[in-house]
């Protein structure tokens, strides 16, 4: 049974497209990046007169006798019938053979379904698992987040991110493509997102994403493998948006676009987790790409990243550092040795900086910079000088994050009482000191009154109410939540409150607890801008969904343009 972002229905790749006026905008790249630069040894895509009715898997960029530079001759203005939807699946499969250099090796079925259906469907196959052992753990889990409180289900905030959002999916499981559409409406496709759905089906036959290591045994791992798997995706749609804006003919995307809900009522921690893989996980890939091609990308594939820190860094090699965790807990407290990974989570480093983020935006909190603005504190996610051609990408990326090396989240139980113990580890003692206090920040926005080192700080109502203890020792930290104090105390009965008065070395000690209480008045509303081993090869493998967000009201407000996912399930 795993915990986080799992969903029991396919597995799921979600490609949100929000901006202002309902569609995603489209910038046009340069030439120079209209596609990936051609690596020695790449397949060259074949020339319309070599392409025949028959040709499939021998040739790249022409499938069922469509070439990558063939057009349509229908617009969808008035619906896709079935054979107009199959043309246009040739066309974008030939099409993302040419960018990808590397040909399908099989048909790829693409339906449509009903919003309402789909939405359902989704409801019986119970969003975030259907488990009670699980629902309970994992609600623990999003309520260590700061993210999803005492009052909200997780798995009902999940499913509400995933239910009104998704536009598409492809499931490994059944090789298929399912796009949703808008109820009562002519069936309208957005091409960009039947390009990145066929990805994922590119992907699936050649490295089979039904294998274990495409399933994160963690919600950091589980973002981690995303990164790569939906970074590919992304990248490649980039470059299909940009030869269409160039030099192809491309159908134009329906004005709603694409199926996407509206005016849902999303849990924005949850949506924007999910987002993270989606924008760094594409800057990290066009990196791979750049030094050494789709090879790069091939061999990733074959060892996905371990962390949501590599990703964010792009950094390969980033390290991290085991816990060694020893559970002290008295008094009845249990933990759930059959959930997750012997009982324990790993939040990681971009979960970490949703839940500071989160404040700012959900409760009006400076949590990142108590002496600047809410709304500054909210644009520290959307400034970033890195950007992709056909939208914007979000930061996950500031100090009180960025020197994350580990972190094992334990719920734990007690009868009807629910805790936790959250041991988080650091590369130096400034990354803990600076982690910690913007965890005290936040404690103090919601509880009201100041931390004294030293006692159990009490949250007396609200979402997030109860006890909790910070403790810090070199570069560990450790939180505890309870009901009440004398929960937090059986969790941990050794726990050492007090504030280290010296740092190591030349890193900055931390402060005496006169943390600010991070509030702000400004308005929170914002309106600115194991597995069988290593294949045989990068390109060796076989052949459950993968979906897509659509437009939403509240994030035209946030951002003009962006685009995000989140994919597999697992119950």
């Amino acid at each position: 049974m795993r915990r986080v972002l799992a969903l029991s229905v396919v597995a799921a790749v979600l490609l949100l497209a929000v901006g202002a006026g309902g569609g995603a905008a489209v910038e046009t790249a340069p030439a120079s990046t209209g596609s990936a630069a051609i690596h020695a040894g790449a397949p060259t895509s074949a020339t319309p007169a070599e392409c025949d009715a028959g040709d499939g898997p021998e040739l790249v960029g022409c499938w069922n006798g469509t070439h990558y530079e063939d057009a349509v001759a229908f617009d969808q203005a008035d619906g896709l019938t079935q054979a107009e939807l199959a043309a246009l699946t040739d066309l974008t499969m030939a099409q993302v053979e040419h960018i990808r250099q590397r040909p399908f090796r099989r048909d790829v079925p693409v339906e449509t379904v009903a919003r309402s259906d789909f939405m359902n469907d989704s409801a019986d196959g119970g969003f975030g698992g259907s488990d009670p052992e699980f629902q309970r753990w994992n609600d623990q889990v999003w309520k260590a987040l700061f993210v999803v409180g005492e009052a909200e289900n997780t798995s009902d905030a999940i499913g509400g991110v995933y239910g009104s959002a998704v536009s598409g999916f492809y499931s490994p499981a059944q090789d298929r493509i399912v796009l949703v559409i808008p109820a009562d409406e002519d069936p309208q496709i957005a091409p960009s997102t039947l390009a990145h759905e066929l990805i994922h089906a590119m992907q699936d036959q050649y490295h089979d994403l039904s294998r274990p290591r495409y399933a994160g045994e963690t919600q950091d791992g589980d973002l981690a493998i995303n990164g790569i798997v939906e970074g590919e995706a992304v990248h490649v749609e980039e470059r299909y948006a940009a030869r269409c804006a160039d030099n192809w003919t491309c159908p134009d995307p329906p004005e709603s676009g694409g199926g996407g809900g509206s005016g849902a009522d999303y849990n924005f921690g949850i949506l924007q987790t999910i987002l993270q893989p989606y924008g760094d996980g594409a800057l990290y890939v066009r990196e791979l790409v750049a030094a050494d091609g789709w090879r790069a990308v091939n061999e990733t594939m074959n060892d996905p990243p371990g962390s949501t820190a590599e990703v964010i860094h792009r950094d390969p090699d980033y390290e991290t550092r085991d816990i060694e965790f020893e559970d002290t807990a008295t008094g009845g407290w249990e933990t759930y040795p059959d959930q997750g990974v012997e009982g324990a989570d790993t939040a990681g480093e971009a979960s970490m900086f949703v839940m500071f983020w989160y404040q700012s935006y959900e409760y009006g909190y400076s949590i990142f910079d108590p002496s600047a603005s809410v709304r500054e504190n909210v644009q520290v996610h959307t400034q970033t000088d890195e950007r992709l051609e056909t939208r914007f990408t979000y930061n996950y990326e500031h100090p009180a994050t960025a020197g994350w090396a580990d972190d094992e989240l334990y719920p734990y139980r007690n009868g009807d009482r629910d805790g936790y113990v959250w041991a988080t580890e650091w590369q130096t003692t400034a990354d803990a000191t600076e982690f910690r206090e913007a965890y005290l920040r936040m404690l103090t926005a919601h509880g009201g009154d100041e931390f004294t080192a030293g006692e159990v700080y009490e949250i007396p109502d609200g979402d997030f109410r109860g006890a909790y203890a910070v403790e810090r020792t070199g570069t560990r930290v450790t939180i505890t939540h309870a009901p009440a104090p004398d929960g937090v105390r059986d969790l941990r009965p050794n726990a050492d409150l007090a504030v280290p008065t010296t740092s190591d070395g030349d890193e900055a000690a931390d402060t005496d607890g006169d943390e600010a209480d991070g509030t702000d008045t400004d308005d929170p509303d914002i309106d600115s801008g194991d597995d069988g081993g290593d294949d045989a090869g990068p390109d060796a493998g076989t052949g459950d969904g993968t979906p897509g967000f659509g437009v939403t009201a509240a994030l035209v407000a946030l951002l003009a343009v962006v685009a995000l996912g989140a994919r597999r399930v697992r119950p």
